[in-house]
C-alpha cells in the first residue's frame, strides 16, 4: 500500500454513514449495521485523505486493506503488456478491495483517485479483532462488503473491478 496521509481528528462516521445512505450505484454498499454498532466498528477504522492523482493500490499488491469511500472518486483500472482499462468509477458509499480482502489473493486492478477522496481503511488484522471481539457486528460489515463483491461479480462489465 501506498503511503497516505492519516486525517488528524476525531473520528466521526457521519459523513461515511451519510454517503451509504445516499449512493444509488448498482454496486453501493448497504447499510447492516445500527449507529451504535457503527461507533463500536469506528474504533477498528483508520481514517484517510487521498489527494487527486493518488494511487491507493496497485495491480499485484498483497495487502488485504478493505477501504470505504465516504467522499470523492476512485478509477479502477486493469493494465496489461498492451493497454491500460479503465474497469469502473467508484464513488462516496462503495467498497474497493473486497476482493482482496476476501480471497486473500493479490489485487486485480488498481484503484487511483481521481478526485481528492476521503475513505475509511479496515485492515485484515484490524477485521480479526472486531471479529474476535464483536462476532456480529462484523459479520453484519463482512456481509456487506460480501453483497458488494457479489453485484460486482454477477455484472459482466465490472466483473474484474472487484479489487
Amino acid at each position: 500500500m501506498n503511503a497516505i496521509t492519516p486525517i488528524a481528528s476525531k473520528i466521526d462516521l457521519t459523513g461515511l454513514l451519510s454517503a451509504i445512505a445516499q449512493a444509488d450505484a448498482d454496486d453501493s454498499m448497504s447499510n447492516p449495521l445500527t449507529p451504535a454498532q457503527w461507533d463500536t466498528v469506528s474504533a477498528y477504522l483508520q481514517p484517510y485523505a487521498v489527494p487527486a492523482g493518488h494511487v491507493l493500490f496497485s495491480q499485484g499488491a498483497t495487502d488485504r486493506t478493505l477501504y470505504l469511500v465516504e467522499s470523492g472518486s476512485l478509477s479502477v483500472h486493469y493494465q496489461d503488456e498492451k493497454e491500460r482499462l479503465r474497469l469502473a468509477i467508484v464513488g462516496p458509499g462503495s467498497v474497493v478491495g473486497e476482493g482482496a480482502f476476501f480471497s486473500m489473493r493479490p489485487r486485480s486492478a488498481t484503484v487511483q483517485a481521481s478526485a481528492p477522496t476521503k475513505l475509511w481503511t479496515l485492515t485484515a488484522l484490524r477485521f480479526t479483532e472486531l471479529t474476535n471481539r464483536q462476532p456480529a457486528i462484523a459479520l453484519g460489515l463482512a456481509m456487506a462488503a460480501g453483497a458488494v463483491l457479489a453485484k460486482r461479480l454477477g455484472n459482466r462489465r465490472r466483473r474484474v473491478a472487484a479489487t
